[in-house]
C-alpha cells in the first residue's frame, strides 16, 4: 500500500499535467455519457458496464454505487500485483464513470423526445456515441494516469501469462459480457464492437498519444 502511495504522488510530477489531468477527467466524463447513451438506445455497453448493469438489477443496487463496488473488489487484486496501474486516472473512472452514466440515464430519462426512438434515430445515436467512446477510453489508458481496476486487470492477467494484450483484453471483455447476458443485461452491436476494437484502438492509440503529453 505504501508503494502505490508514493508512486500516485511521483506520478502527479509527470510532464505536462496540465493536459493530462483535464484529458483523464473529459475522457471518463465522455466514457459515463457513452455508457448513458448506449443504455438509450438498446443495443447493448460496453462489457464493465453490461456486467455491472446486470448486477445493479439482480442485486438492486444503483448503478453507480455497484459500479464503484465493483471496481474495489478489482482494486484488491491490482494491489497485490501491480500497483503501477494505479494513479488519479484509477481514482476518477471507479469514482465518476457510473455516477456520470446514472445522471446522463436520468436526464435522458425526462426527455420525451428520446423515448420511443426509430431504428433510424437509434443507429445515427450509436455511430458517433461508439467512435467517441473508443476514443474517450483509448485517451484514459494512453495518458498513463492509471486506470481503473477493470482495465488494469487484463494488463496484469497479459503480463503474468506473457500473452498479448490485445487478445488478453477482447478475451476478459467477452467473459463480463457474458456474465452480464446471463444476468439479464442487454449484449448487441456497442457490446460486441468494443469487445473487439477497443484493445487493437488502445494499441493502436498510445504512441500518438503519449507523443502528445511526454
Amino acid at each position: 500500500m505504501k508503494a502505490a502511495v508514493i508512486r500516485f504522488f511521483r506520478g502527479m510530477r509527470r510532464p505536462r499535467m496540465a493536459r493530462r489531468i483535464p484529458a483523464v477527467f473529459i475522457s471518463v466524463a465522455l466514457i459515463g455519457l457513452g455508457v448513458a447513451a448506449f443504455d438509450l438506445i438498446g443495443f447493448g455497453t460496453d462489457p464493465c458496464s453490461v456486467m455491472n448493469l446486470g448486477l445493479s438489477d439482480v442485486l438492486g443496487i444503483p448503478f453507480g454505487t455497484l459500479q464503484l463496488l465493483s471496481n474495489l473488489l478489482m482494486l484488491l487484486v491490482v494491489l497485490r500485483y501491480d500497483t503501477s496501474r494505479l494513479g488519479i486516472g484509477t481514482l476518477a473512472n471507479m469514482v465518476l464513470v457510473g455516477y456520470v452514466a446514472e445522471f446522463f440515464m436520468a436526464v435522458f430519462a425526462q426527455v420525451d423526445a428520446l423515448q420511443n426512438l426509430t431504428l433510424a434515430a437509434r443507429i445515427a445515436i450509436f455511430v458517433p456515441t461508439l467512435l467517441v467512446f473508443l476514443v474517450a477510453a483509448s485517451t484514459y489508458m494512453c495518458v498513463d494516469m492509471g486506470v481503473a481496476p477493470y482495465d488494469a486487470m487484463p494488463q496484469i492477467i497479459a503480463a503474468q501469462l506473457h500473452k498479448p494484450f490485445r487478445l488478453v483484453r477482447m478475451g476478459w471483455d467477452f467473459a463480463m459480457m457474458a456474465g452480464g447476458f446471463l444476468l439479464g443485461s442487454t449484449v448487441g452491436p456497442v457490446s460486441v464492437g468494443i469487445t473487439l476494437f477497443l484493445g487493437p484502438m488502445v494499441a493502436w492509440m498510445s504512441g500518438y498519444v503519449k507523443r502528445f503529453f511526454e
